[in-house]
């Protein structure tokens, strides 16, 4: 009997090792996303999850020789989950600040942004200061957020900052008008101004621009160093210039 559960531990053993080996060829990447954020990550009319941020992530897992699973998440809680290890990258327009850097390792930026205030085509709002007594949103999390909170003057003309569970539904109550304005990735503020012309304007002021970059946990290192290689390879080999006609009919990666 002793004889036989030993035998059955070796066989177990070995099963472990072969699978061991098997795990360190056929790894994966969880992506962590927003996935109503297009054109960066957003679900397709048949539910798939889609985007330029996604098909960016693809090609570079592909070159890293890795699986990719895209993971929907509350972007207001992202670090918690990077850091909780519930997910391995933040890929979806994550700007980069200093703030961030505390917590998150970036790559390289990879896309220049600002944060544009979007107002209803017939607004009388032109310009930042024309927001005093206004009702502004935003995405809750996001660095519109940020950008405006770094503005603390015009901030604090508001008559309110209102924040969102996402850019979708802050733009729904412009358009009804329970909102003045909306503060906006650009990227973001001109896919959906596309898709609804005559109904919004982008005033000329803005919060400011920023960049794109990867999130990743402080430790991952060795991963970030993979990755940026085959982000770079991308930028050179026009893969990633392909990827951004695709989606904003012109080469906008940095």
């Amino acid at each position: 009997m002793k004889k036989l559960i030993a035998a059955m531990l070796v066989l177990l053993l070995a099963g472990l090792l072969v699978a061991g080996c098997g795990g360190a060829d056929k790894k994966k990447i969880v992506v962590g996303l927003d996935d109503n954020f297009p054109p960066m990550g957003f679900r397709d009319d048949k539910n798939n999850i889609v985007g330029f941020d996604v098909d960016m992530a693809k090609e570079a897992a592909k070159r890293l020789g890795m699986e990719v699973e895209f993971k929907p998440i509350d972007w207001n809680s992202k670090e918690a989950e990077l850091s909780g290890k519930r997910v391995d990258m933040l890929w979806n327009g994550l700007t980069i600040t200093e703030k961030r850097k505390e917590n998150i390792l970036f790559t390289k930026a990879y896309m220049e942004n600002r944060q544009i205030i979007v107002v209803a085509a017939n607004s009388p709002i032109k310009t930042k200061t024309d927001l005093a007594g206004k009702v502004v949103g935003g995405q809750e999390g996001s660095s519109s957020i940020e950008a405006i909170e770094k503005d603390a003057a015009t901030m604090k003309s508001f008559k309110e900052l209102k924040k969102f569970g996402d850019n979708v539904a802050a733009l729904m109550d412009l358009k009804t008008g329970r909102l003045d304005a909306v503060v906006v990735d650009e990227i973001v503020g001109r896919y959906y101004i596309a898709k609804k012309p005559g109904e919004y304007t982008i005033i000329a002021d803005n919060f400011g621009s920023e960049e794109y970059g990867v999130g990743l946990r402080k430790e991952d290192k060795e991963l970030l160093a993979k990755l940026q290689k085959a982000m770079d390879e991308m930028k050179k080999d026009g893969t990633s210039a392909k990827i951004s006609k695709q989606w904003f009919g012109d080469d906008i990666v940095k």
